[in-house]
Protein backbone atom coordinates (compact mmCIF):
# COMPACT_ATOMS: atom_id res chain seq x y z
CA UNK A 1 0.00 0.00 0.00
CA UNK A 2 3.04 2.32 0.85
CA UNK A 3 4.06 1.77 -3.07
CA UNK A 4 0.71 2.93 -4.28
CA UNK A 5 0.21 5.93 -2.12
CA UNK A 6 4.05 7.43 -3.50
CA UNK A 7 3.10 6.63 -6.68
CA UNK A 8 -0.49 8.40 -6.19
CA UNK A 9 2.04 11.33 -4.49
CA UNK A 10 3.82 11.16 -7.63
CA UNK A 11 1.17 11.98 -10.01
CA UNK A 12 0.01 14.40 -7.36
CA UNK A 13 3.20 16.72 -8.06
CA UNK A 14 2.29 18.10 -11.83
CA UNK A 15 5.83 19.10 -11.95
CA UNK A 16 7.29 15.96 -11.68
CA UNK A 17 4.33 14.17 -13.11
CA UNK A 18 5.33 15.75 -16.87
CA UNK A 19 8.86 15.71 -16.49
CA UNK A 20 8.05 11.81 -15.97
CA UNK A 21 5.71 11.67 -19.35
CA UNK A 22 8.72 13.63 -21.03
CA UNK A 23 11.08 11.13 -20.22
CA UNK A 24 9.07 8.38 -21.50
CA UNK A 25 8.36 9.75 -24.35
CA UNK A 26 11.31 11.04 -25.66
CA UNK A 27 12.87 7.00 -24.59
CA UNK A 28 9.81 5.78 -26.42
CA UNK A 29 11.05 7.73 -30.06
CA UNK A 30 15.12 6.27 -29.25
CA UNK A 31 13.35 2.85 -29.00
CA UNK A 32 11.18 3.20 -31.89
CA UNK A 33 14.29 4.43 -33.80
CA UNK A 34 16.44 1.47 -32.49
CA UNK A 35 13.78 -0.53 -35.29
CA UNK A 36 13.89 1.42 -38.14
CA UNK A 37 16.65 -0.39 -40.47
CA UNK A 38 19.10 1.70 -42.96
CA UNK A 39 17.54 3.00 -46.31
CA UNK A 40 18.93 0.17 -49.28
CA UNK A 41 19.17 -3.09 -46.43
CA UNK A 42 16.51 -5.41 -46.65
CA UNK A 43 16.02 -6.48 -43.30
CA UNK A 44 15.10 -9.83 -43.82
CA UNK A 45 18.42 -10.89 -44.50
CA UNK A 46 20.05 -9.50 -41.24
CA UNK A 47 20.30 -12.89 -39.73
CA UNK A 48 24.67 -12.96 -40.25
CA UNK A 49 24.69 -9.88 -38.39
CA UNK A 50 22.95 -11.16 -35.59
CA UNK A 51 25.31 -14.36 -35.29
CA UNK A 52 28.21 -11.51 -35.21
CA UNK A 53 26.70 -9.71 -32.30
CA UNK A 54 25.65 -12.23 -29.77
CA UNK A 55 28.79 -12.26 -27.64
CA UNK A 56 32.54 -10.99 -27.69
CA UNK A 57 32.64 -7.14 -27.16
CA UNK A 58 30.40 -6.75 -30.47
CA UNK A 59 27.93 -8.73 -27.95
CA UNK A 60 29.02 -5.70 -25.66
CA UNK A 61 28.51 -3.14 -28.24
CA UNK A 62 25.20 -4.28 -29.03
CA UNK A 63 24.03 -4.52 -25.79
CA UNK A 64 24.69 -0.66 -25.05
CA UNK A 65 22.55 0.05 -28.51
CA UNK A 66 19.75 -1.49 -27.28
CA UNK A 67 20.17 -3.92 -30.03
CA UNK A 68 20.14 -1.24 -32.91
CA UNK A 69 24.18 -2.62 -33.87
CA UNK A 70 22.33 -6.17 -35.21
CA UNK A 71 19.21 -4.00 -36.64
CA UNK A 72 21.66 -2.56 -39.61
CA UNK A 73 19.44 0.96 -37.48
CA UNK A 74 20.02 4.65 -38.21
CA UNK A 75 20.85 4.20 -34.45
CA UNK A 76 23.34 1.76 -34.81
CA UNK A 77 26.12 3.65 -33.09
CA UNK A 78 24.20 4.85 -30.35
CA UNK A 79 25.34 7.23 -27.93
CA UNK A 80 28.16 5.70 -27.62
CA UNK A 81 30.34 7.94 -30.04
CA UNK A 82 29.17 10.79 -27.51
CA UNK A 83 30.58 8.68 -24.63
CA UNK A 84 33.64 8.27 -26.05
CA UNK A 85 33.69 12.13 -26.74
CA UNK A 86 33.22 13.05 -23.68
CA UNK A 87 35.75 11.04 -22.06
CA UNK A 88 38.31 12.62 -24.39
CA UNK A 89 37.56 15.94 -23.32
CA UNK A 90 37.44 14.86 -19.85
CA UNK A 91 41.20 13.38 -20.39
CA UNK A 92 42.46 16.65 -22.22
CA UNK A 93 40.91 18.94 -19.50
CA UNK A 94 43.81 17.31 -17.29
CA UNK A 95 46.50 18.91 -19.87
CA UNK A 96 44.99 21.89 -22.32
CA UNK A 97 45.27 24.88 -20.33
CA UNK A 98 42.17 25.91 -22.33
CA UNK A 99 39.76 23.60 -21.09
CA UNK A 100 41.13 24.19 -17.66
CA UNK A 101 40.44 27.10 -17.91
CA UNK A 102 36.71 26.94 -19.06
CA UNK A 103 36.82 24.21 -16.25
CA UNK A 104 36.58 27.02 -14.03
CA UNK A 105 34.29 29.49 -15.49
CA UNK A 106 31.50 28.18 -14.13
CA UNK A 107 27.87 27.79 -16.28
CA UNK A 108 29.09 29.35 -19.13
CA UNK A 109 32.58 27.54 -19.46
CA UNK A 110 30.39 23.85 -18.87
CA UNK A 111 27.99 25.55 -21.82
CA UNK A 112 31.70 25.98 -24.22
CA UNK A 113 33.06 22.40 -23.38
CA UNK A 114 29.66 20.65 -24.08
CA UNK A 115 30.07 22.61 -27.48
CA UNK A 116 33.39 21.03 -27.60
CA UNK A 117 32.01 17.54 -26.79
CA UNK A 118 29.39 17.75 -29.63
CA UNK A 119 31.55 18.52 -32.24
CA UNK A 120 34.14 15.70 -31.07
CA UNK A 121 30.91 13.19 -31.04
CA UNK A 122 30.19 13.91 -35.04
CA UNK A 123 33.57 13.71 -35.76
CA UNK A 124 34.11 10.42 -34.12
CA UNK A 125 30.67 9.12 -35.97
CA UNK A 126 32.22 10.17 -39.08
CA UNK A 127 35.13 7.94 -38.44
CA UNK A 128 33.06 4.84 -36.72
CA UNK A 129 30.11 5.38 -39.41
CA UNK A 130 32.38 4.04 -42.60
CA UNK A 131 33.81 1.16 -40.26
CA UNK A 132 30.46 0.05 -39.04
CA UNK A 133 29.03 0.34 -42.68
CA UNK A 134 32.26 -1.84 -44.25
CA UNK A 135 31.37 -4.56 -41.48
CA UNK A 136 27.87 -4.42 -42.57
CA UNK A 137 29.58 -5.53 -46.60
CA UNK A 138 31.74 -8.42 -45.18
CA UNK A 139 28.93 -9.91 -43.21
CA UNK A 140 25.41 -9.55 -45.02
CA UNK A 141 25.37 -11.39 -48.43
CA UNK A 142 25.13 -9.49 -51.36
CA UNK A 143 21.32 -9.18 -51.84
CA UNK A 144 20.80 -7.59 -48.77
CA UNK A 145 21.90 -4.39 -50.28
CA UNK A 146 19.09 -3.30 -51.94
CA UNK A 147 20.77 -0.24 -53.82
CA UNK A 148 22.41 -0.96 -56.88
CA UNK A 149 25.18 1.74 -56.75
CA UNK A 150 27.90 1.22 -53.17
CA UNK A 151 29.08 4.36 -53.45
CA UNK A 152 25.74 6.39 -53.13
CA UNK A 153 24.51 3.47 -50.07
CA UNK A 154 28.31 4.56 -48.35
CA UNK A 155 28.00 8.17 -48.50
CA UNK A 156 24.29 8.36 -47.22
CA UNK A 157 24.27 5.69 -44.62
CA UNK A 158 27.21 7.08 -42.85
CA UNK A 159 25.43 10.88 -42.66
CA UNK A 160 21.95 9.21 -41.69
CA UNK A 161 24.13 7.14 -39.25
CA UNK A 162 25.78 10.43 -37.75
CA UNK A 163 22.17 12.46 -37.91
CA UNK A 164 21.05 8.92 -35.86
CA UNK A 165 23.93 9.45 -33.54
CA UNK A 166 23.07 13.49 -33.13
CA UNK A 167 19.35 12.95 -32.53
CA UNK A 168 20.22 10.69 -30.05
CA UNK A 169 22.78 12.95 -27.98
CA UNK A 170 20.01 15.58 -28.68
CA UNK A 171 17.12 13.30 -26.60
CA UNK A 172 19.60 12.99 -23.86
CA UNK A 173 19.98 16.11 -23.52
CA UNK A 174 16.44 17.12 -23.54
CA UNK A 175 15.79 14.21 -21.10
CA UNK A 176 18.25 15.87 -18.78
CA UNK A 177 16.12 19.59 -19.36
CA UNK A 178 12.94 18.78 -19.43
CA UNK A 179 12.53 15.15 -17.62
CA UNK A 180 14.02 13.38 -15.44
CA UNK A 181 17.32 11.62 -14.27
CA UNK A 182 20.60 12.09 -16.42
CA UNK A 183 19.40 11.48 -20.41
CA UNK A 184 22.83 10.38 -21.77
CA UNK A 185 22.50 7.22 -18.78
CA UNK A 186 18.78 6.76 -19.25
CA UNK A 187 19.69 6.23 -23.01
CA UNK A 188 22.04 3.65 -22.41
CA UNK A 189 19.91 2.17 -19.50
CA UNK A 190 17.06 1.29 -21.58
CA UNK A 191 19.51 0.29 -24.73
CA UNK A 192 20.95 -2.57 -21.75
CA UNK A 193 17.40 -3.54 -20.48
CA UNK A 194 15.77 -4.13 -23.81
CA UNK A 195 18.12 -7.35 -24.91
CA UNK A 196 17.83 -8.47 -21.29
CA UNK A 197 14.29 -10.35 -21.43
CA UNK A 198 15.74 -12.29 -24.85
CA UNK A 199 18.86 -13.07 -23.23
CA UNK A 200 16.71 -14.33 -19.94
CA UNK A 201 14.44 -15.95 -22.84
CA UNK A 202 17.31 -17.85 -24.55
CA UNK A 203 18.87 -18.61 -20.81
CA UNK A 204 15.63 -20.19 -19.85
CA UNK A 205 15.52 -22.31 -23.04
CA UNK A 206 18.98 -23.66 -22.21
CA UNK A 207 18.64 -24.26 -19.03
CA UNK A 208 14.95 -26.27 -19.12
CA UNK A 209 16.23 -28.22 -22.17
CA UNK A 210 18.31 -31.58 -22.07
CA UNK A 211 21.20 -31.83 -19.21
CA UNK A 212 20.86 -27.61 -18.65
CA UNK A 213 19.69 -28.16 -14.94
CA UNK A 214 16.33 -27.52 -14.93
CA UNK A 215 14.07 -24.53 -12.79
CA UNK A 216 16.99 -24.96 -9.76
CA UNK A 217 19.51 -23.94 -11.99
CA UNK A 218 17.24 -20.73 -13.14
CA UNK A 219 16.31 -19.88 -9.50
CA UNK A 220 20.12 -20.45 -8.09
CA UNK A 221 21.04 -18.13 -10.91
CA UNK A 222 18.17 -15.21 -10.31
CA UNK A 223 19.55 -15.55 -6.37
CA UNK A 224 22.85 -15.01 -7.84
CA UNK A 225 21.86 -12.02 -9.36
CA UNK A 226 19.78 -10.63 -7.31
CA UNK A 227 22.48 -10.76 -4.71
CA UNK A 228 25.42 -9.07 -7.20
CA UNK A 229 22.64 -6.03 -7.98
CA UNK A 230 22.85 -5.86 -3.75
CA UNK A 231 26.60 -5.84 -3.97
CA UNK A 232 26.68 -3.18 -6.77
CA UNK A 233 24.04 -1.05 -5.30
CA UNK A 234 26.48 -0.81 -2.14
CA UNK A 235 28.99 -0.13 -4.36
CA UNK A 236 27.52 2.99 -5.75
CA UNK A 237 25.89 4.10 -2.15
CA UNK A 238 28.86 3.57 0.48
CA UNK A 239 31.03 6.48 1.47
CA UNK A 240 33.34 7.32 4.25
CA UNK A 241 32.43 10.29 6.19
CA UNK A 242 34.79 12.41 7.05
CA UNK A 243 33.52 14.88 10.48
CA UNK A 244 34.42 17.71 9.97
CA UNK A 245 33.81 20.91 12.83
CA UNK A 246 32.66 24.39 12.11
CA UNK A 247 33.34 27.63 14.40
CA UNK A 248 30.20 29.32 15.05
CA UNK A 249 29.98 33.05 13.86
CA UNK A 250 28.89 35.80 15.80
CA UNK A 251 26.19 38.11 15.12
CA UNK A 252 29.24 40.79 14.30
CA UNK A 253 30.63 38.11 11.40
CA UNK A 254 33.19 36.72 13.80
CA UNK A 255 34.76 33.57 15.81
CA UNK A 256 33.98 32.80 19.17
CA UNK A 257 37.07 31.62 20.62
CA UNK A 258 36.80 27.74 21.77
CA UNK A 259 33.18 27.84 20.88
CA UNK A 260 31.88 25.62 17.80
CA UNK A 261 28.71 24.92 15.58
CA UNK A 262 27.46 21.93 14.05
CA UNK A 263 29.29 19.30 13.11
CA UNK A 264 28.87 17.95 9.59
CA UNK A 265 30.89 15.72 7.70
CA UNK A 266 32.18 15.07 3.93
CA UNK A 267 31.20 11.97 2.20
CA UNK A 268 34.24 10.79 -0.11
CA UNK A 269 32.46 7.77 -1.82
CA UNK A 270 34.14 4.09 -2.15
CA UNK A 271 33.71 4.50 -5.38
CA UNK A 272 34.32 7.62 -6.60
CA UNK A 273 35.12 6.31 -10.40
CA UNK A 274 31.86 5.00 -11.04
CA UNK A 275 31.99 2.84 -14.57
CA UNK A 276 34.51 5.14 -16.27
CA UNK A 277 37.69 2.79 -14.82
CA UNK A 278 35.53 -0.33 -16.71
CA UNK A 279 35.29 1.65 -20.12
CA UNK A 280 38.43 3.27 -19.96
CA UNK A 281 40.02 -0.57 -19.63
CA UNK A 282 37.83 -2.07 -22.51
CA UNK A 283 39.01 0.35 -24.87
CA UNK A 284 42.59 -0.30 -24.01
CA UNK A 285 41.71 -4.32 -23.83
CA UNK A 286 40.82 -3.75 -27.86
CA UNK A 287 44.97 -3.00 -28.16
CA UNK A 288 46.27 -6.76 -27.66
CA UNK A 289 44.44 -8.01 -30.16
CA UNK A 290 44.23 -5.89 -32.78
CA UNK A 291 48.37 -5.71 -32.30
CA UNK A 292 49.00 -9.41 -32.40
CA UNK A 293 46.93 -9.66 -35.47
CA UNK A 294 48.82 -7.80 -37.19
CA UNK A 295 51.33 -10.62 -37.19
CA UNK A 296 50.82 -14.50 -38.54
CA UNK A 297 52.86 -16.05 -36.42
CA UNK A 298 51.47 -18.53 -34.37
CA UNK A 299 52.08 -17.26 -30.97
CA UNK A 300 50.39 -13.45 -32.27
CA UNK A 301 47.47 -15.76 -33.23
CA UNK A 302 47.45 -17.30 -29.61
CA UNK A 303 47.21 -13.94 -28.17
CA UNK A 304 45.10 -12.15 -30.56
CA UNK A 305 42.62 -15.04 -29.69
CA UNK A 306 43.21 -15.04 -26.26
CA UNK A 307 41.86 -11.11 -25.78
CA UNK A 308 39.38 -11.62 -28.45
CA UNK A 309 37.14 -13.53 -26.00
CA UNK A 310 35.67 -11.33 -23.72
CA UNK A 311 35.01 -14.15 -21.05
CA UNK A 312 38.73 -15.42 -21.40
CA UNK A 313 41.03 -16.05 -18.21
CA UNK A 314 43.44 -14.03 -19.55
CA UNK A 315 41.53 -11.06 -20.70
CA UNK A 316 39.77 -11.05 -17.55
CA UNK A 317 43.00 -11.65 -15.61
CA UNK A 318 44.29 -7.81 -17.66
CA UNK A 319 40.73 -6.34 -17.57
CA UNK A 320 40.75 -6.54 -13.88
CA UNK A 321 44.04 -4.86 -13.24
CA UNK A 322 43.57 -2.52 -15.82
CA UNK A 323 40.52 -1.68 -14.02
CA UNK A 324 42.05 -1.10 -10.20
CA UNK A 325 45.13 0.68 -12.03
CA UNK A 326 42.36 3.31 -13.88
CA UNK A 327 40.24 3.24 -10.68
CA UNK A 328 42.81 4.85 -8.11
CA UNK A 329 43.70 6.99 -11.95
CA UNK A 330 40.23 8.54 -12.40
CA UNK A 331 39.79 8.86 -8.30
CA UNK A 332 43.00 11.11 -8.53
CA UNK A 333 42.08 13.23 -11.20
CA UNK A 334 37.83 13.41 -10.46
CA UNK A 335 38.27 13.97 -6.62
CA UNK A 336 40.31 17.21 -5.90
CA UNK A 337 41.95 17.14 -2.09
CA UNK A 338 43.68 19.98 -2.65
CA UNK A 339 40.84 22.18 -3.61
CA UNK A 340 38.31 20.21 -0.91
CA UNK A 341 41.30 21.48 1.42
CA UNK A 342 40.82 25.43 0.28
CA UNK A 343 37.46 25.51 0.23
CA UNK A 344 36.93 24.11 4.17
CA UNK A 345 39.48 26.63 5.25
CA UNK A 346 37.95 29.27 3.47
CA UNK A 347 34.73 28.36 5.05
CA UNK A 348 36.08 28.25 8.61
CA UNK A 349 35.54 24.48 8.75
CA UNK A 350 38.29 22.19 9.93
CA UNK A 351 39.01 18.40 10.44
CA UNK A 352 39.30 17.58 14.39
CA UNK A 353 42.71 16.72 14.74
CA UNK A 354 43.98 18.19 11.54
CA UNK A 355 45.41 20.92 10.17
CA UNK A 356 43.37 23.50 7.99
CA UNK A 357 45.69 23.68 4.82
CA UNK A 358 48.25 21.21 3.41
CA UNK A 359 47.71 18.32 6.41
CA UNK A 360 43.97 18.46 5.54
CA UNK A 361 44.39 18.19 2.16
CA UNK A 362 46.98 14.99 2.73
CA UNK A 363 44.94 13.55 5.14
CA UNK A 364 42.33 13.49 2.65
CA UNK A 365 44.35 11.77 0.40
CA UNK A 366 45.95 9.23 2.10
CA UNK A 367 41.78 8.18 3.42
CA UNK A 368 41.24 8.16 -0.60
CA UNK A 369 43.99 5.90 -1.17
CA UNK A 370 42.98 3.59 1.68
CA UNK A 371 38.91 3.38 0.35
CA UNK A 372 40.35 3.32 -3.41
CA UNK A 373 42.05 -0.31 -2.65
CA UNK A 374 38.69 -2.29 -1.59
CA UNK A 375 36.50 -0.15 -4.00
CA UNK A 376 38.90 -1.27 -7.02
CA UNK A 377 38.84 -4.42 -6.16
CA UNK A 378 35.41 -4.89 -5.38
CA UNK A 379 34.77 -3.23 -8.79
CA UNK A 380 37.13 -5.66 -10.57
CA UNK A 381 35.41 -8.18 -9.31
CA UNK A 382 32.23 -7.32 -10.36
CA UNK A 383 33.78 -6.63 -13.77
CA UNK A 384 34.67 -10.04 -14.08
CA UNK A 385 31.93 -11.24 -13.11
CA UNK A 386 30.32 -12.48 -16.08
CA UNK A 387 33.31 -14.42 -16.94
CA UNK A 388 32.74 -16.60 -14.03
CA UNK A 389 28.97 -17.10 -14.05
CA UNK A 390 29.72 -18.60 -18.06
CA UNK A 391 32.56 -20.78 -16.68
CA UNK A 392 31.81 -22.22 -13.36
CA UNK A 393 27.78 -21.71 -14.25
CA UNK A 394 27.89 -22.20 -17.81
CA UNK A 395 25.29 -19.30 -18.25
CA UNK A 396 24.37 -18.32 -21.48
CA UNK A 397 26.85 -15.44 -22.58
CA UNK A 398 24.21 -13.19 -23.63
CA UNK A 399 22.59 -13.35 -19.97
CA UNK A 400 25.89 -13.59 -18.20
CA UNK A 401 26.80 -9.98 -19.61
CA UNK A 402 23.57 -8.84 -16.69
CA UNK A 403 25.67 -10.51 -13.81
CA UNK A 404 28.24 -7.88 -13.55
CA UNK A 405 30.27 -5.71 -15.61
CA UNK A 406 29.29 -2.16 -17.27
CA UNK A 407 25.44 -2.77 -18.11
CA UNK A 408 24.63 -3.96 -14.40
CA UNK A 409 26.63 -1.39 -12.84
CA UNK A 410 24.82 1.55 -15.51
CA UNK A 411 21.61 -0.01 -14.40
CA UNK A 412 22.07 0.20 -10.77
CA UNK A 413 23.97 3.48 -10.90
CA UNK A 414 21.40 5.38 -13.03
CA UNK A 415 18.46 3.88 -10.97
CA UNK A 416 19.72 5.15 -8.00
CA UNK A 417 20.47 8.38 -9.70
CA UNK A 418 16.99 8.87 -10.95
CA UNK A 419 15.24 7.55 -7.90
CA UNK A 420 17.33 10.34 -5.70
CA UNK A 421 15.74 13.33 -7.87
CA UNK A 422 12.12 11.74 -7.58
CA UNK A 423 12.59 11.83 -4.28
CA UNK A 424 13.86 15.12 -3.76
CA UNK A 425 10.93 16.16 -5.63
CA UNK A 426 8.87 14.32 -2.87
CA UNK A 427 10.51 15.41 0.07
CA UNK A 428 10.47 19.15 -1.17
CA UNK A 429 6.71 18.67 -1.01
CA UNK A 430 6.47 16.99 2.30
CA UNK A 431 5.52 14.03 0.85
CA UNK A 432 7.30 10.83 2.13
CA UNK A 433 10.29 9.67 -0.05
CA UNK A 434 10.89 6.49 -1.45
CA UNK A 435 12.92 5.04 1.29
CA UNK A 436 11.25 4.13 4.67
CA UNK A 437 13.51 6.90 6.65
CA UNK A 438 12.10 9.48 3.78
CA UNK A 439 15.32 9.46 2.39
CA UNK A 440 18.00 7.75 0.57
CA UNK A 441 20.51 5.78 2.99
CA UNK A 442 23.77 5.25 2.61
CA UNK A 443 25.98 2.62 3.09
CA UNK A 444 29.46 3.70 5.22
CA UNK A 445 32.44 2.22 4.44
Amino acid sequence: MKFIDTIKNIWKIEELKNRILVTLGLLLVYRFGAQIVLPGIDASELANLGTQTQDGLLGLLNAFTGGAFANASVFALGIMPYISASIVVQLMGIAIPYLQKLQKEGESGRKKINQITRWLTIAITLVQGPGYIYNLFATLPAEAFVVPNQTVFVVSSVIIISTGCIFAMWLGEKITDKGIGNGISLLIMVGIIATLPQSFVQNFASRTSGDGGGMIMVLIELVIWFVIILASVLLVMAVRQIPVQYARRTAGGGYEKNVFGSRQYIPLKLNASGVMPIIFAQAIMFVPAAVAGLSDSETSQGIAAAFSDIFGFWYNVLFAVLIIIFTYFYTAITVPTNKMADDLKRSGGFIPGIRPGSETSEYLDKIMSQITLPGSVFLALIAVFPAIAVKLLNVQQGWALFFGGTSLLIMVGVAIDTMQQVNSYLLNRHYDGLMKTGKNRKAVA
